[in-house]
C-alpha cells in the first residue's frame, strides 16, 4: 500500500513517518504542497493521502484513481471536498484529540503575549532599545490574573486550557452546543461571551454556520480594550473588520494562527499592527503532536488493509 503525504514535512516529521511505514509495510512518500507536478505524480497509483493543509479538490480526487482513503492529519475537515470524495467512493477520516494539547498551549502562549506585548518588545530588545520603551504602549500590558476568558466553543482545546485559566487566576466562561458541567467556567450564550470576556478565544470549526461569525457586530459588542485569540480557523473572523477594531482601539490586541487566506498574502493589513501576535498555523504542530497523528493514521491504514470499519470517519 501506498500513502502520500502532502505536507513540507520537517526532517523530524519525515523519519517518524518512515518509522511508521516502515513497521507497518506501507510505502511513504512525502511531497511537497507546492509542488503540483510531483503531488500529481505519486498521487496516481496511492491508495492512501495523508492531508494536512492544501485543499482536496475534486481535481485532485479526480487524479487519484487508486485511492481509498483521506486522512486528515488533524481535525478540521473543511479544506477537504467531502463530496466529491463521496462521489469517488474515497472516505475521509479525521483525528480529533491529537492536537489539543498543543493548540490549547499555543491560545494560551498567545494570550500572554498580546497581553505582554511581546511583539513590540522583542524586536525593540534585539535592536539594543528594550530599555527605552514608550511609555504609553507599556501602560497597555497586563496579567491573566483577574481577567475573564470567554471560550467560543468548548472542546478539546478549550477543555484543557480552562483549568489552566482559573490555576492562573482568570474567570472562564463559555458557549457551545451545551453546557459541560464537569469543566471549568459558567455556560452562556455567544454574546454573553463577546460582552463578559476581555479575552475571546475561538476554538470551533469552520463550517457554513460560522463562516465570519466574528464580524463587525460581533466585534463592536465585545468589551473596549478586549483581546481576540483564534488558533481555530481564519474563516470564523471578517478579517477587515477585526483590523478597523484593532486601529480604531476598541480591540486591545488579536492573537492570530489562522488566516482567511493561506499562506498569509504579505499584503494582509494584520501583519502590518503593532498589537497583532501571529504565527502560521503552527499551533498543532509539535513532534508530540506528530507522533499521536501518525499513530492513528498508520491505525486506520491498517484497518483499511483489513477491512475493518475506520475510526473517526466523516465521509
Amino acid at each position: 500500500m501506498k500513502a502520500v503525504l502532502h505536507y513540507r514535512a520537517s526532517e523530524g516529521f519525515r523519519a517518524a513517518l518512515a518509522a511508521y511505514a516502515r513497521t507497518a509495510g506501507v510505502t511513504a512518500v512525502v511531497v511537497d504542497e507546492f509542488d503540483d507536478a510531483a503531488f500529481a505524480r505519486e498521487i496516481a497509483d496511492a491508495e492512501v493521502l495523508l492531508h494536512v493543509l492544501k485543499p482536496v479538490t475534486a481535481q485532485m480526487l479526480g487524479g487519484a484513481l487508486n485511492l481509498r482513503l483521506v486522512q486528515k492529519l488533524g481535525v478540521g475537515v473543511n479544506t477537504i471536498d467531502l463530496e466529491a470524495a463521496k462521489a469517488a467512493g474515497v472516505a475521509v477520516s479525521n483525528m480529533p484529540g491529537t492536537n489539543s494539547q498543543a493548540v490549547a498551549e499555543m491560545a494560551l502562549a498567545l494570550m500572554m503575549s498580546v497581553l505582554r506585548r511581546l511583539s513590540y518588545l522583542d524586536p525593540l530588545t534585539r535592536q539594543g532599545q528594550g530599555w527605552a520603551p514608550d511609555p504609553d504602549l507599556i501602560d497597555g500590558v497586563g496579567e491573566l490574573c483577574g481577567r475573564t476568558v470567554g471560550f467560543v466553543g468548548y472542546g478539546g482545546s478549550a477543555s484543557r486550557l480552562g483549568p489552566a485559566l482559573e490555576a492562573l487566576g482568570a474567570k472562564v466562561i463559555y458557549t457551545a452546543r451545551s453546557e459541560k458541567p464537569d469543566l471549568p467556567g459558567r455556560f452562556t450564550t455567544l454574546e454573553g461571551v463577546l460582552t463578559g470576556a476581555d479575552i475571546v478565544s475561538l476554538h470551533l470549526p469552520l463550517t457554513p454556520q460560522t463562516q465570519r461569525m466574528i464580524d463587525a457586530k460581533a466585534l463592536a459588542s465585545m468589551k473596549r480594550g478586549a483581546i481576540l485569540i483564534n488558533t481555530a480557523r481564519g474563516g470564523l473572523v471578517d478579517e477587515p473588520a477585526l483590523v478597523s477594531a484593532l486601529c480604531s482601539g476598541h480591540l486591545r490586541g488579536a492573537g492570530l494562527d489562522v488566516f482567511g487566506q493561506e499562506p498569509v498574502d504579505p499584503d494582509n493589513p494584520l501583519l502590518g499592527l503593532p498589537n497583532v501576535v501571529l504565527a502560521p498555523h503552527q499551533a498543532w504542530l509539535t513532534p508530540e503532536t506528530l507522533d499521536r497523528s501518525l499513530a492513528a493514521a498508520f491505525e486506520n491504514i491498517r484497518r483499511l488493509q483489513a477491512g475493518e470499519p475506520l475510526l473517526n470517519q466523516v465521509a
